[in-house]
């Protein structure tokens, strides 16, 4: 069994989709919630030499058939199966905080060794604030590290952040795989399944997003919103620990 494999099984409950939008940075899948995932293309390919199966009437599937989309191994497929994922998720609010991921990894990563992968809006304002920071990309900008480092650098991180999209690209098992068994590990991003089931796989911390007014969350993400266009009144950042963490 795989992370994948146990969120899909841990879908008790179908609901019929209401809504998809596959927007420039984020995709959206209504059905029972509004699930939120970033929109990933598969790299390396001629504009429009990549198709989604049954483009036009997915919103004639049940949320459980597009989550099965998450298999996919074309990313703009998988993207709207990890969207349906959340959009089914009954998430136990009463175990969450509202805490933002950046002021969690400032607290854990104090003096301390910090990776992240995935470039983050706030890794700028992070780099004072801890010891060391690794800031890990797959199109590496001027101060960041290759991803094909991983293997190199994750084994000596303190603490350990991933982009939920890596769940998307089918990289997250490896890349938890690699963090040292004392490291403080959360998985982070709107992409990031509010699921228990992540604590199994060595997750200390998620942190994702719920989002609560559907219909401005889908206008601005159609009109090209990035995530910090998005927060605000129409979604919420939520934090869940596991009882490791939380002790």
């Amino acid at each position: 069994m795989s992370v994948l494999d146990d969120l899909l099984a841990s879908l008790k409950e179908d609901a019929p989709v209401e809504e998809v939008r596959v927007c420039v940075h984020w995709t959206a899948v209504v059905s029972k919630h509004c699930g939120l995932a970033s929109t990933t293309r598969d790299e390396g390919h001629p504009h429009g030499h990549v198709s989604v199966r049954g483009v036009g009437s997915l919103h004639e599937r049940s949320a459980l058939e597009l989550a099965q989309y998450a298999r996919s191994e074309t990313l703009l497929e998988a993207t709207i199966g990890v969207a349906a994922i959340n959009s089914l998720l009954e998430v136990d609010e009463e175990r969450c905080m509202e805490l933002n991921a950046e002021a969690w990894l400032a607290e854990r990563g104090r003096s301390r060794k910090v990776a992240i992968v995935g470039s983050f809006p706030f890794v700028r304002q992070l780099q004072d604030k801890v010891g060391k920071l690794w800031v890990l990309e797959r199109h590496p900008a001027e101060g960041e590290w290759d991803a094909t480092q991983a293997s190199d650098i994750l084994p000596e991180a303190d603490v350990v952040a991933i982009t939920g999209t890596a769940l998307i690209n089918r990289t997250l098992e490896d890349l938890l795989g690699l963090c040292g068994p004392d490291s403080s590990v959360m998985v982070l991003g709107p992409s990031t399944p509010l699921s228990p089931v992540l604590f199994d796989y060595g997750v200390d911390v998620i942190s994702g997003t719920r989002v609560i007014d559907s219909d401005l969350v889908l206008r601005l993400i159609s009109q090209g919103a990035t995530f910090r266009q998005v927060k605000g009144p129409g979604v919420r950042l939520l934090t869940m620990a596991s009882s490791k963490e939380e002790s």
